[in-house]
């Protein structure tokens, strides 16, 4: 299993320090996260990418049906140019706030997720096909030397996909991406290793590939041999990633960067 840390926010210049030094503790990817209005994850991610050298580097998560995915796959390829082909993406239909209604994106549940089921496609005919799409939401046509000079250099890029388990039209498009972070939907009870090793179970059965990412987060300390214990049985169950996290934190900004900084100097989890 390897092992990334999700970046708690911070000024530009903070969350690109945290990222030389997650490589240097030898963390395997460093992951943003993308708002209304805040620090541009791919500006951010690009000079990332110019400072590191083995890093992996995304998202989590972009909300793809209030963004443009033809200008979404540009970044996304763009950036995979830049890192020498560590880009990925996390997919999801963006979580509802009270200030989105009043900023006229699409708010209807089932609206936004076909939109990300289109949105999928867009990105990956620019990046591999012939760089047209003719559906319900998105028409596009791009020029030939244009998809040439923003070709990525993975072929394509990794996508992971926000999906609620156990929803089958949920998990379902999961098959269509390349790695799953689950949201769990268990009556109210904490997700445990057994539930990610039936998702795991179920999505074989659907034909999922053995190469598909399952990604579990959350907070370890190094210093806790019992935290590190769960972190393995995460990984006996199929978890073929750890992600650092610090969403559930009271803290301030300032308290929660620094501690941010203490667990990546501490080094990822070893299960």
């Amino acid at each position: 299993m390897r092992a990334g840390v999700i970046l708690p926010g911070g000024t530009a210049t903070e969350q690109l320090e945290l990222a030389v030094a997650a490589e240097a503790a030898g963390w395997d990817a460093v992951l943003t996260w993308e708002t209304g209005y805040g620090v541009d994850p791919w500006t951010l991610m690009a000079a990332m990418a110019v400072r590191t050298e083995r890093v992996r580097l995304g998202t989590m998560l972009t909300p793809v049906p209030w963004r443009r995915p033809w200008k979404l796959a540009s970044q996304v390829a763009t950036l995979d140019q830049l890192s020498g082909g560590r880009a990925f993406v996390t997919l999801g239909v963006g979580a509802l706030s009270d200030d989105l209604t009043q900023t006229r994106e699409v708010t209807d549940l089932r609206e936004r997720a076909a939109r990300m089921d289109e949105a999928i496609d867009v990105m990956r005919s620019l990046w591999t096909g012939d760089g047209e799409h003719h559906g319900t939401y998105y028409d596009v046509t791009c020029s030939a030397w244009l998809r040439d000079a923003v070709r990525p250099v993975q072929s394509p890029p990794p996508i992971w996909v926000a999906a609620a388990w156990p929803r089958p039209r949920s998990m379902r498009r999961v098959l269509r991406c390349d790695g799953v972070s689950p949201e769990y939907h268990l009556d109210g009870r904490d997700a445990t290793p057994g539930d990610l090793r039936a998702m795991r179970e179920w999505l074989a059965g659907q034909g999922a590939p053995d190469t598909l990412d399952v990604v579990t987060e959350g907070e370890s300390s190094a210093e806790d041999p019992d935290s590190m214990a769960a972190v393995a049985g995460w990984a006996q169950a199929g978890a073929t990633w750890w992600l650092e996290s610090r969403w559930g934190s009271t803290d301030s900004l300032a308290a929660r960067l620094a501690d941010t900084r203490r667990r990546i100097d501490s080094g990822p989890p070893i299960p």
